[in-house]
């Protein structure tokens, strides 16, 4: 990730949040890139591969195909984690789709980590170790109830790993499985994706 913007040294009781919160709204990012907000700065992503948008087509449409009406599957869609004034943009995110589709038209602010069923993200080259741990962290503490690390950059070869249980700021449970094999999503998703046909 690229360093965009650094926010002010301000005290923290929120003033530094809001911001860096204005800012973010007020950016013009480029199509395809996503900005972040993360360390009291923001952050900017450069757009991933073709591989990248490949499993994240092969994830939503799986989980269309599951999915009550009253839940939408959005991509990059920025969330809050309030706990820990973190702003990410997932490569997946499933919430209400009231939260998404009932909103006044201006408003772009980020939807409650709190609200999400369920994150995934996709590794790249340039972002593996945060979205292996700073965001494992982050959306632990949220606490996002189910979160699905796509890793094609693994050392041990591509790797899904399904986190759960989240208590306490950190995850109970973690199966991870090799590309090739299959990833059981738990209720209320009742979604099993076959890894193989990931591109990698």
């Amino acid at each position: 990730m690229t360093v965009a913007m650094a926010g002010p040294g301000r005290n923290a009781d929120g003033v530094t949040w809001e911001y860096l919160l204005r800012s973010w709204r007020g950016l013009d990012v480029p199509e395809g890139w996503r900005a972040e907000i993360d360390g009291g700065r923001i952050v900017l992503a450069p757009p991933p591969h073709r591989r990248h948008h490949g499993i994240a087509a092969r994830v939503q449409r799986a989980l269309y195909g599951a999915l009550p009406e009253a839940w939408g599957v959005y991509q990059r869609l920025g969330i809050h984690i309030a706990s820990l004034d973190k702003l990410y943009m997932p490569d997946l995110v499933v919430v209400p789709s009231v939260l998404v589709e009932d909103v006044q038209a201006e408003v772009s602010d980020p939807v409650d980590a709190a609200e999400a069923l369920l994150v995934v993200e996709i590794t790249s080259k340039s972002n593996a170790e945060d979205d292996r741990k700073k965001k494992l962290w982050a959306y632990a503490h949220a606490p996002v109830p189910v979160y699905l690390l796509i890793d094609r950059f693994d050392e041990h070869g591509p790797t899904a790993t399904l986190f759960t249980g989240p208590q306490n700021g950190a995850y109970r449970h973690a199966d991870r499985v090799p590309f090739g094999d299959e990833v059981v999503l738990p209720e209320p998703f009742a979604v099993t994706l076959d890894t193989a046909a990931f591109p990698h």
